[in-house]
């Protein structure tokens, strides 16, 4: 089972990662799971007209590579082979994108634990996610 597993190096998306791992154990997979890091570029693009495209997009991936970090000590801890997708857009379609291109059974998020007026009004990556994908989607509290 190839497993997408989506994170910003928040609580709940280490949550997600360890619960990626024990499920990969109990199913006995053997596949690789991939980590996804995006960052919504949106703000930024006045900025690149100021400091050029590849300073933002450098920047961006910077953040991209601490958000996996911790993520990234779990998997290895764990024993479990990993790849890291770095990825600039918006969120929730992005991590729809990877796991349509490359393949992937499941898509394991985790929760933000904002109160039900918040996700009403603002909607969430994980709600986002479970509306645009066609596959499987995992949220993790």
């Amino acid at each position: 089972m190839r497993i997408l597993v989506a994170t910003d190096g928040s609580a709940p998306a280490l949550r997600a990662v360890e619960y990626a791992i024990q499920l990969d154990r109990r199913l006995r997979t053997r596949d690789r799971i991939t980590l996804i890091s995006v960052h919504d570029d949106t703000a930024l693009r006045h900025a690149r007209s100021l400091v050029g495209r590849a300073e933002v997009d450098d920047y961006l991936r910077e953040l991209g590579e601490k958000d996996v970090e911790a993520a990234l000590r779990l998997l290895d801890e764990a024993g479990v082979a990993h790849d890291v997708e770095l990825r600039i857009g918006h969120v929730a379609q992005e991590i729809v994108r990877c796991a349509d291109q490359g393949a992937f059974d499941l898509i394991v998020v985790g929760a933000k634990g904002r109160g039900a007026m918040a996700d009403l009004l603002l909607g969430s990556v994980a709600q986002r996610v479970l509306a645009l994908s066609g596959k499987p989607v995992l949220v993790v509290k």
